[in-house]
């Protein structure tokens, strides 16, 4: 390798490099250490974590993951693969990808689907300036109860895509969208408007209602989830012309914040404004089932100017955890996934003060209580438990209330636990 360089010794390498920057003495590091030495140590590191049952929700949710998902996921086809460049000789990806695709137009009541995006935040806004291009306007209303961080993201897409992004309120009772706030503001240069559901605080918005005046102004209406478990039960948001969300819900773990899967679907008058990729169906020579990248606007294959997105990939092993979770749940298990969540906030719920009136899926807003919310959350961890996020940090005006979520894995008696803790009783041994 010193002879390709031109190079006789390492010296004659770094020659380049001042003498003042070059290390002159062996690195400070301990002894390697043999395989079972390396194994044993992190086995002991690991039999120092705890995992403490959590009501925190805001947009990553604690479900069970099935074992089949990483027996799948970690087989080296798929563990080692980047991105199908040549995709017609990737065809376990575009079969994986081609039934993500599938799924998501099912779950969402939309024509086309593509490949994945980063996480829910990235779609967003992607979504926004889908709407923006096939509408030729500029001007998107976004409601307040979209995740707080995802309409940080909208802003600073649009901040440079020239876009203007305004905000309407909701409900000071229901915690739902404020209609009538909506319709004063919409006009003829909205190109869309974006709404959430179930929103931030947990509550099932009325996406028909949203779209009926987002449409009879001729804007499109875009509607977004961070928990896709929600659609396992509520009636696809079909009236949105697009969808955009994250389905962290499905077999993918929090993991501090990432890595996420974000989607993006549509009705098929938009599909060649979708960012990044879609997969289908085709024949090859001799007549046989096979699969291609039918659409691909991005920067890396066509003209930049002409791409829809700068987009350089898609989560394609994260996309095929939620579609191995799909696949192993199915309508009816996702059902039933979805009615546990549901009944479990509902048990929970009963035992708290709430702070809005509106319908909710799995997640909702204590009102605030004797105790502020993080001497709450301090409370609860005394007794072992994460409890949920103070809604002060996002909204002032809901200084004190708490944002709690309880799923499938949530057990009676640490909610019992919780109920103790927020209504100032005392705790049961």
């Amino acid at each position: 390798m010193l002879a390709a360089c031109g190079a006789n010794s390492l010296d004659d390498l770094f020659s380049h490099l001042p003498a003042e920057v070059r290390l002159k003495r062996p690195l400070a590091l301990e002894a390697g250490k043999s395989e079972y030495e390396i194994i044993a140590y992190f086995r002991e590191q690991g039999r120092r974590n705890k995992v403490l049952p959590s009501f925190l929700g805001a947009g990553a949710y604690h479900h069970y993951r099935p074992v089949l998902v990483d027996t799948v996921v970690s087989r080296g086809e798929f563990l080692t693969s980047y991105t199908p460049y040549q995709a017609e000789i990737s065809q376990g990806t575009l079969v994986s990808i081609f039934e993500f695709q599938t799924m998501l137009c099912q779950l969402t009541g939309m024509d086309a689907a593509n490949a994945s995006m980063y996480d829910g935040s990235t779609a967003l806004p992607e979504a926004a300036m889908m709407a923006v291009r096939s509408t030729g306007r500029s001007r998107v209303l976004a409601a307040r109860t979209i995740h707080p961080e995802y309409r940080a993201v909208l802003k600073t897409y649009a901040r440079y895509q020239g876009i203007e992004v305004e905000e309407f309120g909701y409900g000071e009772e229901t915690g739902a969208l404020d209609l009538a706030d909506l319709e004063a503001r919409l006009n003829g240069s909205t190109a869309a408007v974006l709404i959430q559901s179930p929103n931030f605080f947990g509550i099932i918005e009325d996406v028909p209602a949203a779209a009926s005046l987002a449409h009879a102004k001729g804007a499109l209406l875009v509607s977004t989830f961070t928990e896709a478990v929600s659609l396992g039960l509520l009636r696809p948001p079909a009236e949105a012309d697009i969808v955009a969300g994250e389905l962290q819900s499905f077999a993918i773990a929090p993991s501090f914040g990432g890595p996420f899967v974000g989607v993006i679907a549509a009705k098929e008058r938009f599909l060649r404004q979708l960012p990044g990729r879609l997969v289908g169906e085709t024949r090859d020579s001799r007549g046989n089932r096979a699969y291609c990248l039918t659409l691909s606007t991005r920067e890396q294959h066509i003209r930049r100017e002409k791409a829809t997105s700068n987009i350089c990939t898609n989560q394609a092993l994260i996309a095929l955890m939620a579609t191995v979770f799909m696949t192993v749940y199915g309508k009816q298990g996702l059902r039933e996934l979805a009615e546990q969540n549901l009944a479990k906030a509902h048990y929970l719920a009963a035992r708290l003060p709430r702070r809005f009136t509106g319908p909710f899926f799995n997640e909702f807003a204590a009102a605030p209580g004797a105790r502020s919310a993080e001497a709450v959350n301090q409370a609860l961890l005394e007794h072992g438990i994460v409890g949920g996020l103070p809604l002060g940090r996002f909204y002032p005006e809901l200084e004190g209330a708490m944002l709690l979520c309880a799923t499938e894995t949530s057990r009676r008696e640490h909610m019992d636990t919780l109920d103790a803790v927020y209504t100032g009783r005392e705790v049961a041994p």
